[in-house]
């Protein structure tokens, strides 16, 4: 039978293309973004009617819908809510960011995960989870988020371009929403399996009521199969286990399964029957996290930093560019190059196009105190890109200048790719690979004080001309600034990897290194 969705034109703007998924929340449907010229936008359909509800449950409903919305724009490991609505049969839907992945639970049917990824995609979730419990600002207020639905199933597993293997959660704020309905009170919407004893009981829940299930979840992920066995599925049954029942120990479901005591620990402590026993935020749960993937992750977690590939030091490498004449004459125009009159006295980094002849390559200019220019004139250089494709286009550009001796002193800039400056840069770095940073001191400014070369890695100059070549065809959903702000919380998880990773070469010699 045909499903009568498809084709159908919901708010004049989304028309709907094909069923991906149903469940008791609801239905999804891959729809595409009329207005927006056909974007791909995923569309869930409520498991509830608004018809003949009071005016405060359409309300609850609304700030629930924008409560998500905003979820979305502050965490990267949120699925992102672009728009909601009520249709004519009075249905509240959302929409979607549509990503293509698989769900977490394909992911742990399929294969066991190491330690490595474990941590990794734990971490995610909580970072996702961490920003709904410390609340989203609504009208004023802050309003705490319960996700009340913890499973693997409503976890999305994507390969990103940037980030590598990226899980986002799904989901947050629909059980509540579903609960709210008097059309829904008589039966239970939770996950039985994965149900806190608290939410059993119908208790108000807390972030606690999501750490239990999250331990739930942890231990399917790494032994896969959940920590009780239950005689039927009924409520009855769930109810005394989750009450009850000690949960199984990880060598007891998986002999053969090697963990750090610390893992299962931090899986354990979650499964507390009482929930002054758990951690008591996901902020605890991180920080333990952070000390086992010190010790036992690798370069397989969140975002991915390559390997730094050792070039030729900088000085061979100036060599062998100014074998071309074009390139040793824009070294010289480089080193005679003033500072920009629209340009503050400050200490700031842009970038620019340097040209000569013909030949034009990117350079990026920095401005710092002649001293801190001075600590680093032996340096190791490190750079990376970061790409986002929504909700705006925007390129994180990560320049690192590294001594021993004086440390680290990173020079992000962020290029927006739908400007023609953007991605006339971001062309350039992809077709050169390498590129100038450009010294001046902020006692004077007048001339550049120091030249460095900076190579960029193969695979990462490849990308850069792919990701300037497809920012021609997305479309802006949002403000530029909120791709700004997701990058800048990625760039500050990915800084501790990348000085470790430095700091291990344990040297001051002045290699060219490139993500």
């Amino acid at each position: 039978m045909l499903d009568p969705n498809i084709g159908r034109l919901l708010s004049k703007r989304y028309e709907l293309q094909e069923m991906i998924g149903a469940g008791a929340m609801g239905k999804v449907y891959r729809a595409k973004d009329v207005l927006l010229g056909g974007v791909p936008v995923a569309v869930k359909f409520l498991a509830v009617s608004m018809e003949n509800q009071q005016l405060r449950v359409q309300e609850r409903f609304e700030r629930e819908a924008k409560t998500c919305a905003l979820l979305g724009q502050k965490s990267i490991h949120i699925v992102r809510v672009m728009d909601y609505g009520v249709d004519e049969n009075n249905i509240p839907f959302y929409v979607m960011e549509y990503l293509q992945g698989a769900s977490l639970s394909n992911v742990i049917r399929k294969q066991q995960l190491s330690l490595p990824r474990f941590l990794s995609m734990v971490r995610q979730i909580c970072l996702g989870l961490q920003c709904a419990h410390h609340g989203i600002p609504v009208d004023g207020k802050i309003y705490p988020i319960i996700h009340r639905d913890i499973k693997p199933s409503n976890m999305l597993v994507i390969q990103d371009d940037s980030f590598g293997e990226l899980v986002k959660v799904l989901d947050f704020g629909i059980a509540k929403l579903l609960q709210s309905d008097t059309d829904h009170t008589n039966y239970y919407l939770g996950t039985l399996a994965y149900s806190s004893p608290e939410q059993m009981d119908g208790k108000e829940l807390d972030n606690r009521s999501d750490i239990y299930s999250l331990g739930v979840m942890m231990f399917e992920m790494l032994t896969g199969k959940i920590p009780f066995i239950a005689s039927s599925h009924s409520f009855g049954v769930w109810y005394k286990l989750h009450h009850y029942q000690q949960p199984r120990s990880l060598a007891e479901v998986a002999p053969a399964l090697q963990v750090p005591k610390e893992v299962e620990n931090l899986v354990m402590s979650c499964l507390a029957k009482a929930p002054s026993s758990r951690p008591q935020s996901i902020d605890e749960i991180l920080k333990v996290l952070a000390s086992l993937e010190q010790r036992y992750g690798t370069s397989k977690t969140l975002p991915p930093i390559n390997e730094p590939s050792t070039t030729l030091p900088s000085a061979k490498r100036d060599v062998e560019h100014k074998t071309t004449p074009a390139s040793a004459l824009i070294d010289e125009i480089a080193k005679q190059a003033c500072w920009p009159a629209n340009k503050p006295i400050a200490d700031i980094v842009f970038p620019s196009r340097l040209s000569s002849n013909g030949e034009v390559s990117p350079a990026l200019w920095v401005m710092l105190p002649l001293l801190e220019i001075q600590k680093r004139l032996v340096c190791t250089r490190y750079n990376q890109f970061l790409f986002i494709t929504a909700p705006h286009p925007m390129l994180l550009w990560i320049t690192l200048i590294y001594n021993r001796r004086y440390g680290a002193k990173w020079l992000p800039y962020y290029l927006d790719l739908k400007t023609t400056f953007g991605q006339e840069i971001t062309r350039l770095l992809g077709q050169k690979g390498f590129y100038r940073i450009l010294f001046f001191t902020r006692e004077a400014p007048n001339r550049c004080v120091h030249v460095l070369l900076s190579s960029i890695a193969s695979a990462q100059h490849q990308r850069l001309q792919q990701w300037e070549s497809i920012s021609n065809k997305l479309v802006s959903s949002a403000e530029a600034q909120l791709s700004k702000t997701l990058l800048k919380t990625e760039y500050e998880k990915i800084k501790p990897q990348i000085l470790a990773k430095i700091q291990a070469l344990d040297t001051d010699s002045p290699l060219d290194l490139s993500g």
